[in-house]
């Protein structure tokens, strides 16, 4: 299992899950993209255990959208990794999400898979 983990690693770092915060460009546009960059300075979106993003309080609908569209994109690398590695979805995300939590920024939030928000 470890090495599977590490694969997955190596794998999720080709595909540009190292850009602070995204997978691949094409899993997002550029108005995603800056309004979750924007959310996650001010407190109102987090990265979670699973490898998706979350909205820690608030958020205005266009907010949420923008979430929820790289989240999809993250859905599908996460498949695509899986598909390549031989792990499942979850596994390609939560070892995604080790390379983010890495690169939150401190002051920024995060969320465990067995518990509430936390800032780094």
């Amino acid at each position: 299992m470890i090495r599977k983990t590490m694969t997955v690693l190596a794998l999720a770092a080709s595909l540009g899950a190292v850009s602070f915060g995204a997978l691949p460009a094409l899993a997002q546009s550029a108005a995603a993209k800056a309004a979750v960059d924007a959310g996650k300075a001010s407190g109102t979106v987090g990265e979670q255990a699973d490898g998706y993003l979350g909205i820690v309080s608030g958020g205005d609908a266009a907010l949420r959208a923008a979430v929820a569209e790289i989240n999809l994109g993250r859905a599908a690398a996460y498949k695509d990794i899986a598909a390549k590695t031989g792990v499942t979805p979850d596994a390609a995300g939560q070892a995604t999400a080790k390379q983010l939590y890495a690169r939150l920024a401190p002051g920024q939030y995060w969320k465990p898979l067995d518990g509430g928000w936390t800032k780094k």
